[in-house]
Formats: structure tokens, C-alpha cells, sequence
């Protein structure tokens, strides 16, 4: 599995993971904080979506910092 899958399957479990395995200190607190807020404050309905987000983002981040490094 590549860098970005890793950081898209640690952000599936736990939001915010995957940032900070990216190296991304600050997002990854934003989607540890985030993330629940949306659980409880929606009762669950947008917590979902906020959780693949995080997956996402994580995911799109790795591979644009490979991109980066190669270039």
C-alpha cells in the first residue's frame, strides 16, 4: 500500500490520524476536533461525511507532497 493509502486508512479509523502521519501537525488536530463535534452535534448524520472527508483530504495530501518531492 502506498503512503497515501496508509494515510487514507489510518484517517478512516481515526480522523485526523492520517494528516499526522502525513506530517500535518495542525489538520490532523482540526479533523480530531472536528469530527466528533459533527458526531454528536448532528446526532451521527454528518459525522459520516466529515469522516471521509478526513480520508480524502489525507489521502490527497500524500500524494500531492510525493508529487512535490519528485518534481
Amino acid at each position: 500500500m502506498s503512503r497515501a493509502g496508509n494515510a487514507a486508512v489510518l484517517s478512516l479509523i481515526v480522523p485526523g490520524v492520517g494528516q499526522v502521519y502525513n506530517g500535518d501537525f495542525l489538520r490532523g488536530i482540526f479533523w480530531l476536533i472536528v469530527t466528533p463535534g459533527f458526531w454528536i452535534g448532528s446526532g451521527g448524520l454528518l459525522g459520516w461525511i466529515c469522516h471521509l472527508i478526513a480520508a480524502y483530504t489525507a489521502y490527497n495530501r500524500a500524494e500531492y507532497k510525493r508529487t512535490a518531492a519528485v518534481a
